[in-house]
């Protein structure tokens, strides 16, 4: 009995007998305003709680396992040759020269545009550096004169009016690959000059009987008028205003002059007969269009063959060999490929500063490291004053390229001017406007994971957190001097941050907090409506009294 007593006691909710309560018009019109003031309140609390959502930060350590990095590019060099300019990669992992995989470059004028490569994957392909039949050296062909002709600026310019077809070397003392050259070039010169001695003996028999011998002068002049191709040559070192108003800035340049213009630079094998057989073509070619038909440079084709002791005709290397051909003798099929490149080389000309530009991807070994875009070749050796790495940057960043697009599709919450983190860099230019001079990037490359709200999270602790992941990009840019001997280069060092940032939408409210206002609204909006109604009964019962 006691303990019932004590229970009902501890009621907190005692019940009002029935009869004791009287319902009036009044209680009712408060009840509905008390109801829908509550589900409004409930209404709009749900709204908040569903609604009110915010970008948390976390900072910890990367636990980035990706073993590579994908760097995205597109850089134009606004001074510089794609047939020069290389891409290299450099790590403590290793260093990889002149990379080419999954990347293009473009050949563009000097006012930007892009020639007739639309795209184009160039590598710098092996030529012969030299005629391995030339035996003699450079002083022992010199013994019986000079066939070369050494130009300075003022008979460059006098060489090129009156010569028809001018082919100069440009090159340098200290280059090792114009030494390499000099005899090939000398014997080249002699050939010209043997041909224009026959030229000018055969004229000399025809004429003989009517005008009789010709004087030293008369021969001399008359082997001028008869040389198939003006052999000359200039010392960049000694003359180098004249080389860098011919834009000469690897060496040696093998620069061909018709009628006084530059038409094209010889990038074929630097052998006697490879370059007679071009000069022959870019003499067929010329002469076609003007309407001559006559051929000098194929009688300087016949006397290289007699001194270098070659039986096959110009004819027989010219003619394309079968695919059976092919099979059986693959270094003539090599060498066919090398004359096609040689005769279509004239098509294409590099001139009026033309610029490079480079863009794909490259795959990197996620530790600090840097890639470098230069100007170098097998094939030349680079005036490092004369290189400029001026440079444009279109686009650089790290990870997926579409990684903006990703998160605009999902929603994905970012901080005030995150996109803008991604690729600091884009639509920068850097000009170079001294020489030995180049500007070096220097990037801190932080990982940021976002979690995807529509996933769930995974159970794999080696995975990455649930959603995407992009690279900041925490840049400077400075200007670096290099020594006289050295080749500038466009450099972009990179360094992957140890701590990653972490994002990840919240909630303000937690699932017990949208409970208890619940509740509180119930409860609060109940208790609140209960004392206006009961000051309103009292104050009109006492009125009625």
């Amino acid at each position: 009995m006691r303990f019932r007593q004590f229970a009902s006691s501890l009621d907190m909710y005692r019940k009002v007998p029935v009869d004791l309560l009287e319902g009036t018009k009044r209680g009712s019109f408060i009840s509905v305003g008390a109801l829908f003031l509550m589900l409004s309140l409930f209404l709009l609390e749900t709204i908040s709680f569903f609604g009110s959502s915010f970008l948390q930060t976390d900072v910890s350590l990367d636990l980035n396992r990706d073993p590579k990095l994908r760097v995205n590019l597109n850089i134009t060099m606004m001074d510089m040759s794609c047939d020069y300019a290389t891409v290299d990669v450099v790590s403590p992992l290793g260093t990889s020269l002149n990379v080419t995989t999954h990347l293009s470059k473009y050949a563009l004028d000097a006012e930007g545009v892009r020639q007739r490569y639309k795209g184009r994957n160039f590598q710098q392909h092996d030529i012969i550096l030299s005629d391995s039949l030339v035996q003699d050296s450079i002083e022992e062909l010199h013994e019986n004169g000079e066939d070369a002709v050494s130009l300075d600026a003022e008979s460059l310019q006098r060489a090129k009016k009156e010569a028809t077809y001018l082919f100069v070397d440009f090159y340098a003392s200290w280059c090792s690959h114009c030494k390499d050259l000099a005899p090939t070039w000398e014997v080249l010169a002699e050939t010209m000059t043997e041909a224009a001695m026959e030229l000018v003996d055969e004229e000399m028999h025809h004429l003989h009987g009517e005008h009789g011998d010709f004087s030293k002068e008369e021969y001399d002049e008359a082997l001028k008028v008869k040389l198939p191709v003006m052999v000359a040559k200039v010392d960049c070192v000694v003359h180098k205003d004249l080389c860098f108003q011919q834009q000469i800035w690897a060496y040696p340049t093998l620069r061909l002059f018709i009628n006084g213009l530059p038409v094209a630079d010889y990038k074929g094998d630097r052998t006697v007969l490879e370059m007679v057989h071009w000069l022959a073509h870019v003499e067929e070619q010329h002469k076609k269009q003007v309407g001559d038909d006559q051929f000098n440079v194929l009688l300087a084709d016949e006397i290289a063959r007699e001194h270098l002791q070659i039986e096959e005709t110009r004819e027989e290397m010219i003619k394309g060999p079968t695919d059976q051909d092919n099979m059986l003798h693959p270094e003539w099929a090599e060498r066919l490929r090398r004359h096609r490149v040689r005769q279509n080389a004239m098509d294409w000309q590099d001139q009026d500063h033309p610029g490079c530009q480079i863009s794909g991807f490259l795959l990197v070994d996620r530790v600090p490291g840097n890639f470098h875009i230069q100007a170098r070749s097998p094939h030349h050796d680079i005036d490092a004053k004369l290189t400029n790495v001026s440079h444009e940057v279109h686009h650089l960043s790290f990870g997926d390229p579409g990684i903006r697009r990703i998160m605009d599709r999902s929603k994905f919450m970012t901080p005030k001017g995150f996109e803008k983190t991604l690729n600091p860099l884009d639509g920068n230019v850097y000009v170079n406007h001294n020489h030995h001079e180049a500007f070096h990037h220097y990037l801190k490359v932080v990982t940021t994971d976002f979690q995807d709200p529509f996933q769930k999270k995974s159970r794999s602790r080696f995975s990455r957190q649930d959603g995407i992941r992009a690279y900041q990009i925490l840049s400077s840019s400075q200007l670096s001097f290099y020594r006289s001997d050295i080749v500038p280069e466009a450099k972009f060092s990179y360094d992957p941050s140890p701590i990653a940032v972490y994002h990840r939408r919240s909630y303000k409210k937690r699932w017990y907090d949208y409970i208890t206002s619940l509740m509180a609204i119930i409860g609060g909006t109940f208790t609140v409506v209960g004392m206006i109604e009961s000051t309103i009964h009292a104050t009109i019962s006492k009125k009625k009294r």
